[in-house]
């Protein structure tokens, strides 16, 4: 009785510490979180490289570079394509005309073009301070993100032996259940979420290029990369390219993108791409992971697109295990 009173107690101790450590680091819990399940996705990978012959350390680390390089070449390469490109947004915002006039009914309003061209380059200006600003914060947190999956491959097994020493030995199985679900449900939800940005770039280029718009692979690139923030999207993309081709008196166009374009490029790939691969990747029912995908970003923010799934395959994870247990005392009255 004594043994199994200490182990209540660590248990308690153990989840008081994560509830103070999670309000105490919450600038940095979203970094956290992304990093562990990054370090589950690539656990096999780890695996894979020990028994190729390299050390533990050698494996860490070489996935954890691998990481911190994947998310900063995109991030690297989205800066150097606008950088790129800036003469094309120069060029778009120089063919507005001169004056703008909107009418409705017997009203007319004329709009001369530096009076949001001002405005426009000031937002654009606020943008680029805060980004810079923001930097080293970012920088400081891919480090920490490198550092958390490198210390999770490093010692894979530490976190399980310690949560295998404050679970009771009978409830050993449930525990390997949760981690079985959770790591099949975080490679969908990672490869669903690729299949989905690859497929929005593939619509997104066929759409810009009879369009006519200028650099239409950068375009389609930067619609390919908003669909990993959630809420936004490419709708972002779709809405500025609208307002500037009807700034610039080009309404056709502009009815064409926000038409055509929000249909194949913000709807078709949720709408299509998302839910056949749903059950298949991330083993839920569509409707069960529209559930947590959209309820986890409305929730959560941008990390919901994985914690809400994430979690509502553990409470059907968990109805599943109540299930059999509720069977097997069945069957033995």
């Amino acid at each position: 009785m004594p043994r199994r009173n200490n182990r209540y107690v660590l248990a308690g101790i153990l989840v008081g510490l994560l509830v103070l450590a999670g309000f105490l680091l919450r600038a940095v819990i979203t970094t956290a979180f992304f990093a562990i399940t990054v370090a589950y996705v690539l656990h096999p990978m780890r695996e894979y490289l020990r028994r190729r012959g390299l050390s533990r350390r050698w494996s860490a680390a070489a996935l954890a570079v691998g990481a911190f390089g994947i998310v900063l070449t995109g991030l690297g390469l989205a800066a150097f394509s606008l950088y790129r490109r800036r003469d094309a947004v120069i060029a778009l915002i120089t063919e507005f005309p001169s004056e703008f006039t909107v009418q409705f009914a017997t009203f007319s309003y004329t709009l001369e073009r530096a009076t949001f061209v001002e405005p426009l380059a000031g937002v654009v200006r606020e943008i680029a301070v805060s980004a810079a600003s923001a930097a080293p914060v970012l920088g400081l947190k891919l480090l920490l993100f490198s550092l958390i999956v490198y210390g999770l491959l490093l010692r894979p097994g530490a976190v399980s032996q310690t949560v295998f020493t404050v679970v009771p030995r009978r409830y050993h199985d449930i525990v390997e259940r949760f981690h079985l679900r959770m790591r099949d449900t975080l490679y969908g939800i990672y490869i669903l979420q690729a299949a989905t940005a690859a497929g929005t770039f593939l619509v997104a280029l066929i759409t810009f290029l009879p369009l006519g718009y200028p650099a239409p692979f950068t375009l389609a690139l930067i619609a390919g990369g908003l669909q990993f923030i959630p809420i936004l999207g490419p709708g972002v993309l779709l809405g500025v390219l609208a307002v500037a081709d009807i700034l610039a008196g080009n309404i056709e166009r502009a009815v064409l993108v926000a038409v055509v374009g929000g249909v194949l490029i913000g709807l078709v790939p949720d709408m299509v791409i998302r839910p056949r691969l749903a059950s298949y990747a991330a083993d839920l029912p569509v409707t069960l992971y529209f559930v947590g995908f959209v309820g986890g970003i409305l929730s959560l923010g941008v990390i919901g697109f994985i914690a809400g799934p994430l979690i509502v395959a553990l409470v059907v994870e968990a109805v599943a295990l109540a299930s059999v247990h509720e069977d097997s005392q069945q069957s033995t009255f």
